[in-house]
């Protein structure tokens, strides 16, 4: 299996009424995802909210996308959790079920792990899950998770498994961070979170980025990606850029989804999972008003 490279959205998660998943309206998005171009999607990431779901329901939403006969191998799927054996179960059935990777948050209650501890969870989830075909991220986010992955643990990680360790989203916006990652372990595949960070991809050796916005820009970044080093490919990267700004000045899940319910026409895309929230009306206002200087109203023809 390739090693999904590229435009990847992290996409959001439909809900009912009753806050549960609504696994068609799931399916659907992921698919217009990849049809508008995204080169894959990132399942129940931060965006998707991941962690505002048991492992149950996270397992069923991970069931009915690998039932619907979209391809896998262009799917990280998010499988962190603060305990271990729900870590372990959901990692192994992302690679069970054939996604071509699983995303791992560091345990993220436990504040002020030391790096052999850190480490060691990691290797945990690897030694029970099993090496065999396993495919692994590490997914950065510490404004979050409270937890980093200092450089040490993930080139400790990667030097010990480089068949298991396959990459590294940062969601933390130091791009010195990513960047550093990228030369010290060039092998590895290095995911920043903004699709400004396309524009210096090339130069910095990022595999592509990993974003809540490309739920809404994946047009713009798509070209961007497709045409790197280009006047074409700067102006698309630019034009995502500035869409992710406007929509970033508020909660940028809330808006994500505001942004999708707009695009689809549905106010259900609206709703979050508690403790998040819509966007209020005041939000929503301003969010249009940033939007309207962009090019965001070509996304909804």
């Amino acid at each position: 299996m390739e090693r999904v490279k590229g435009i990847i959205a992290a996409a959001a998660t439909p809900l009912h009424a009753d806050f549960t998943i609504d696994h068609d309206k799931l399916v659907g998005h992921c698919r217009r995802l990849l049809d508008r171009g995204c080169n894959g999607i990132n399942l129940l990431g931060t965006t998707g909210e991941a962690t505002s779901f048991s492992v149950a329901e996270r397992l069923a939403a991970m069931q009915a996308v690998a039932k619907s006969g979209l391809p896998l191998d262009r799917f990280l799927v998010g499988t962190g959790a603060a305990a271990l054996a729900d870590a372990v179960a959901l990692t192994g059935a992302a690679r069970e079920l054939g996604f071509a990777g699983a995303l791992l948050l560091p345990p993220f209650y436990y504040k002020g792990i030391d790096d052999g501890s850190l480490a060691g969870f990691v290797e945990t989830v690897i030694d029970r899950v099993g090496p065999r075909g396993l495919r692994l991220y590490l997914y950065h986010f510490p404004q979050n998770s409270g937890v980093p992955y200092p450089p040490a643990v993930v080139e400790r990680l990667h030097r010990a498994h480089p068949d298991q360790l396959l990459g590294v989203k940062d969601s933390s916006g130091d791009l010195p961070y990513a960047r550093g990652l990228a030369k010290s372990l060039p092998d590895l595949d290095v995911f920043p979170s903004a699709e400004g960070a396309l524009a210096t991809a090339k130069e910095d050796g990022f595999a592509g980025c990993i974003s809540a916005t490309a739920n809404i820009t994946v047009e713009f970044a798509a070209r961007g990606w497709a045409t790197l080093g280009t006047p074409e490919g700067a102006e698309a990267i630019r034009e995502a850029a500035a869409i992710r700004a406007a929509l970033t000045a508020t909660p940028v899940i809330s808006a994500t989804k505001w942004a999708l319910s707009d695009l689809y026409r549905d106010e259900s895309w609206r709703r979050l999972a508690p403790p998040l929230r819509a966007l209020t009306e005041t939000e929503i206002t301003s969010t249009r008003d940033r939007l309207g200087r962009t090019r965001y109203s070509e996304l909804c023809q």
